[in-house]
């Protein structure tokens, strides 16, 4: 009977052993798997807090679809023709007759009272505009003023209480941040669509010599959302969808967007001046490559190299000097000339900046007063021409005259007429744009226009378009 007992104890006590041991190990494991996982989650690229996330597939985009798609409308460029008085003038007309359909975009409301953006390419040509809300209303709109060179346009319906989208700093914008494409391009509803910010400055250089800056989006942009909405997760419009680059004609994964720093201020000098007032630093330079900083013996490999700078200009006047290396404006880094006219594009003449450049190893910082760049479109032979200065008349040993600055056609001849002199039109010297404007102006439609060109041995030289 003792053995009995004594055998009886002694399982108990291996069975209480055995449990307690199963239990401090259960209990370590638990502890264990618990500080690994602590330890995985402060290494996640998705951070665990109590506000809404922005980062990653916790990326909540329904506020701001919210907040912007009662805002974009649909654009429609409508010829109109008049109703013929004869069947010959039914015959000249090629037999149209009241209204056709020449291209429809997108456009996004800016103010509660009818304002609106879109691109000049949408409403170029139209007879008349017709604007639907998203609500299915249809608006009769009005152009106030155009950029044709930014290929932005401000028009207006008559209207009140409007949802709108206001605007946000397309400076703070940074690579990999979320974006909405808003358009409406099928006269439906607005449609959305999400995307990255991929790149800033974009340079298309798609038609001519002047550097443009674009905001690159993945978000899928299509023909029909051309002066659509791009905004960011706040709701806030960035940029103005303007172009996408396709064989096809259709999105393959690449948007661009005018920032809208730059529509703002487009659109602000419309409403003020009835015009765009562009501030230039007064200098001609390029991107500071391997070829150049070898050349110049430079200590950089980014940055605007300054090779030539215009006399009586802001740069001149602020200490700015051929061979410089433009770093920076306004603590906005510049990495190449499309970084520095896309920051340019939302300046005044007259507003100061300061420039911070590499001269000789060494960085300085300059305060630059920006000229105004005075241009003038002569539509009838696609050039545009701006004043020359003393530097440019000597170069073409020509005491007048005005420089042409920009084709506005892409075909080659056009741009090999880039930085050539004009000294007469129509017989008349030219030596500024407001001679230009006179002679054009004096010239009845039906005349044809002669143009006299100077090229660099000091020859003339006359064409004439008709």
């Amino acid at each position: 009977m003792k053995q009995f007992i004594k055998l009886l104890s002694v399982s108990i006590l291996g069975g209480v052993l055995t449990l307690g041991s199963y239990k401090l190990i259960i209990n370590e494991d638990d502890s264990f798997f618990e500080h690994s996982k602590i330890k995985q989650e402060s290494n996640s690229f998705i951070p665990v807090t109590n506000s809404k996330s922005i980062y990653g597939t916790n990326a909540d985009f329904t506020e701001a679809a919210e907040k912007t798609v009662h805002s974009v409308v649909h654009v429609k460029n409508v010829a109109v023709f008049d109703k013929p008085n004869s069947i010959w003038d039914y015959y000249s007309k090629g037999g149209n007759t009241g209204k056709a359909l020449q291209g429809t975009g997108s456009g996004v409301i800016i103010s509660p009272d009818g304002y609106i953006i879109t691109n000049n390419h949408v409403i170029n040509g139209a007879g008349e505009i017709e604007v639907t809300l998203n609500n299915n209303k249809t608006f009769i709109a009005e152009v106030i003023g155009t950029d044709t060179k930014a290929d932005i346009a401000l028009i207006k319906i008559e209207a009140t209480d409007l949802e709108y989208i206001p605007f946000g700093n397309s400076n703070d914008i940074k690579l990999g941040e979320w974006v909405l494409a808003v358009g409406n391009p099928f006269n439906l509803t607005s449609t959305v669509t999400a995307g990255i910010v991929s790149a800033k400055a974009r340079d298309l250089n798609a038609y001519d010599g002047t550097p443009q800056s674009f905001i690159q989006t993945d978000a899928a942009i299509n023909p029909g959302n051309s002066g659509g909405a791009l905004v960011n997760i706040d709701g806030k419009l960035i940029g103005i969808n303007t172009a996408i680059t396709s064989q096809t004609g259709s999105y393959i994964g690449y948007g661009f967007a005018v920032p809208s720093n730059n529509a703002k201020k487009i659109v602000e000098d419309i409403m003020e001046y009835g015009n765009v007032q562009q501030g230039i630093l007064g200098i001609r330079g390029n991107d500071v490559n391997s070829i150049i900083t070898k050349q110049f013996d430079l200590t950089t490999s980014q940055g605007v190299f300054v090779g030539d700078v215009d006399s009586g200009s802001g740069a001149a006047k602020g200490g700015i000097k051929q061979g410089d290396v433009i770093k920076q404006i306004d603590n906005i880094e510049i990495r190449k000339m499309s970084d520095l006219t896309g920051y340019l594009g939302s300046k005044r003449p007259k507003d100061v900046v300061n420039v911070k450049i590499i001269r000789e190893g060494k960085e300085r910082e300059l305060a630059v007063e920006l000229a105004k760049y005075e241009t003038y479109a002569i539509t009838a032979i696609g050039l545009e021409v701006t004043n020359a200065t003393k530097e440019d008349l000597k170069e073409y040993k020509t005491t007048n005259g005005v420089k042409i600055s920009r084709a506005l056609k892409g075909d080659k001849q056009s741009q090999a007429l880039i930085g050539i002199i004009i000294t007469k039109i129509n017989n008349l010297k030219i030596y500024d744009i407001d001679d230009v404007k006179r002679a054009i102006d004096i010239k009845s439609p039906s005349e044809p226009i002669s143009v006299t060109f100077v090229n660099v041995e000091g020859k003339e030289q006359t064409y004439i378009w008709r």
